[in-house]
C-alpha cells in the first residue's frame, strides 16, 4: 500500500511540472520570438501532445480559447489524483 501511495505521489509531483510547462507554452504562444529558441522549441514540443488534443473547437477571430478547456480538464484530473493520494493516506 505504501508503494502505490508513493508512486501516486511521485506521479502527482510530474503532473504539478507539466502543468507549469503547459502554462509556460500558453505564455510563450504570445511572444512568438521567444518561442523560436532552444528552449521555447523544447517546451512546445513537450506541451503539444496533450495542447493539440483541445486546439480549434472555440476559435473566435485569431484567439483559440480551447487551452482554457484543456487546463480545466488537466486540473480536474490533478485534483483527483491529489485527492486520491489524500484518501490512500487516511486509510492507513
Amino acid at each position: 500500500m505504501e508503494l502505490a501511495i508513493t508512486l501516486l505521489y511521485y506521479t502527482f509531483q510530474a503532473l504539478q511540472i507539466y502543468l507549469y510547462i503547459l502554462i509556460a507554452d500558453v505564455l510563450l504562444s504570445w511572444l512568438p520570438e521567444i518561442r523560436q529558441t532552444t528552449i521555447g522549441h523544447w517546451i512546445h514540443r513537450l506541451a503539444n501532445p496533450y495542447m493539440r488534443l483541445f486546439r480549434g473547437w472555440l476559435v473566435i477571430g485569431m484567439f483559440d480559447f480551447t487551452p482554457i478547456i484543456g487546463f480545466m480538464l488537466y486540473q480536474f484530473g490533478l485534483s483527483m489524483v491529489g485527492r486520491m493520494i489524500q484518501l490512500m493516506i487516511l486509510n492507513l
